[in-house]
């Protein structure tokens, strides 16, 4: 049976633990997450976990900070949505906020290869099985096989995400009604209104000299309106602090983006980095602030819809696809980093193993995790 609620420090200690420790971006914070909140704690079933996971990528925003939020909510209200978001967001910012005043200081970010190279084989691995376990729930049925395939390839080809999440809650939603008339005529349709992206106070920011208030509305606009992977935050972050403000170089964003990847937690933490370059630690807090608060209001804008959207034939339905693809999208994430990180015998045999004691045994994924970073050292120390 799942627990209905649990207390505010259970919430901080996990988040507080997994954003320190959830190194690989969303696809490995997810996969985490469902480790300790599905398997472990059992504070939601899997189907609970993938509708939190459906409106996470849904709505603007990093995608896994907004999951965490999500659970925090169902778990203790409104201040168990502050909890888990800033225990999850405050240990990535502290860690990327020491790496900006190194770089500051130094010149020069540290290395890292050594330590990746026997991690990132782990994360694969804990990619991989949580996608088995979501995917065994999430593809229900021929329709959201066939959604979840088509977005697959379509994915890989480099189309849109919130594209083909919105295009397959439709198809599996239509198809569903096509084919089971009755049961949807028998149900209201409860409509979701879309989620309009929340406009920031100051929208057009060119030519504007460095303030703490341009800060965060540039940040700000960048939290509510940005929507994919990495390479869409890079965009927006290029255009409007490289090419309309002229606040950085294209050699500084690309070590902001590096440091934002290379860190545990989100990658939005790259704000963090970025705010202390052009504004010292004041700088680093409000660009922080800036988009990251997007994510806390959606969520709690959008919870009343999140919770009543089962009860709906047609909302469920449209749910079931936007699962589906959201499986989809982990895996095409995790074909792309396994290219990455499986680049020698070693490290796949490295992830083979994970994978093995994954599957026989419930291991915390944070000693694997140390296990990897340990290999990685060692081999690196012997070359």
């Amino acid at each position: 049976m799942m627990e209905a609620h649990t207390t505010l420090g259970d919430l901080v200690r996990l988040f507080l633990r997994l954003g320190a420790t959830a190194f690989g971006g969303p696809a490995v914070h997810i996969a985490m997450m469902r480790e300790e909140v599905v398997r472990r704690r059992r504070w939601v079933s899997e189907q609970q976990f993938l509708d939190l996971l459906g409106a996470a990528n849904l709505i603007p925003g990093p995608s896994s900070t907004e999951l965490a939020i999500y659970i925090g909510y169902r778990q203790a209200g409104m201040w168990g949505l502050a909890a888990a978001g800033v225990a999850f967001i405050l240990p990535a910012m502290v860690i990327v906020l020491a790496c900006a005043w190194g770089y500051v200081t130094y010149g020069s970010l540290p290395a890292v290869g050594r330590f990746f190279y026997g991690v990132t084989p782990v994360l694969i691995a804990i990619i991989a099985q949580a996608l088995w376990g979501l995917g065994r729930v999430a593809i229900k049925d021929p329709v959201t096989a066939a959604a979840a395939l088509t977005a697959l390839g379509l994915a890989l080809a480099g189309s849109n995400a919130l594209a083909l999440l919105a295009a397959g809650g439709a198809v599996v939603m239509v198809t569903r009604a096509l084919t089971s008339g009755p049961i949807f005529r028998r149900t209201t349709l409860a409509v979701v209104p879309p989620v309009v992206p929340l406009a920031p106070a100051a929208a057009a920011l060119s030519a504007t000299p460095f303030g703490m208030l341009a800060l965060f509305g540039t940040f700000f606009k960048i939290g509510a309106t940005v929507v994919g992977s990495g390479y869409v935050l890079l965009a927006f972050l290029r255009q409007d602090l490289v090419v309309h403000l002229g606040w950085l170089t294209d050699r500084q964003l690309l070590d902001a983006i590096a440091v934002g990847q290379i860190t545990p937690g989100p990658v939005f933490t790259t704000a963090t980095f970025i705010g202390y370059l052009v504004g010292g630690l004041p700088g680093a807090l409000v660009a922080t602030l800036g988009v990251f608060l997007p994510s806390f209001l959606l969520v709690a804008a959008t919870w009343p819809f999140v919770v009543r959207i089962r009860a709906s034939a047609w909302t469920a339905a449209f749910l079931d696809g936007v699962n589906a693809v959201s499986v989809a999208l982990m895996a095409s994430v995790t074909w792309y980093l396994g290219r990455a990180a499986l680049v020698d015998t070693l490290t796949a045999a490295i992830a083979l193993l994970a994978l093995a004691i994954l599957a026989r045994a419930k291991v915390n994924p944070v000693l694997l995790i140390a296990a990897g970073a340990a290999i990685g050292l060692g081999v690196g120390r012997v070359r």
